[in-house]
């Protein structure tokens, strides 16, 4: 699984399953903190439709940590005030950065959290289709 889709699966998810990855790695590794969790801002790039030109949108504030584990540094990026979860983002791609065995028995755990929040998105999207309001009928 790719690094971007697993961090979107993670963060997505519920939160335990990050921090469970997570302290079952510093249980058996040495982590080294490099950055503690920060508060930072970053700018939002979007492509405009018309013209397909890029811009900035605005800004976010986010939370940025980052830690070493055998000689790889993990970077965990998150949007908001997440400590934590960043911390535990950092940890988890500096394991796969390292190639640690543990995290081979991730991959069914992330894709069953996968398969979660693809229902759950789904639920939401049929529950605002319910409410959906047909102009057409309507009288003038």
């Amino acid at each position: 699984m790719k690094r971007r889709k697993r961090t979107e699966i993670l963060i997505q998810a519920d939160p335990s399953l990050a921090k469970n990855f997570a302290e079952s790695i510093i249980r058996h590794y040495k982590c080294q903190e490099i950055v503690a969790p920060t508060y930072g801002l970053t700018m939002i790039k979007m492509r405009e439709s018309a013209k397909q030109s890029l811009f900035y949108m605005g800004e976010v504030l986010v939370t940025e940590a980052k830690v070493e584990i055998n000689q790889e540094v993990g970077i965990g990026i998150v949007v908001g005030m997440e400590e934590e979860l960043a911390k535990h983002l950092a940890i988890i791609d500096a394991a796969y950065k390292a190639e640690v065995p543990e995290t081979g028995a991730w991959l069914p755990e992330l894709l069953e959290a996968e398969r979660r929040i693809t229902e759950d998105k789904a639920k939401k999207q049929a529950e605002l289709f319910e409410t959906k309001v047909n102009f057409e009928t309507m009288d003038v």
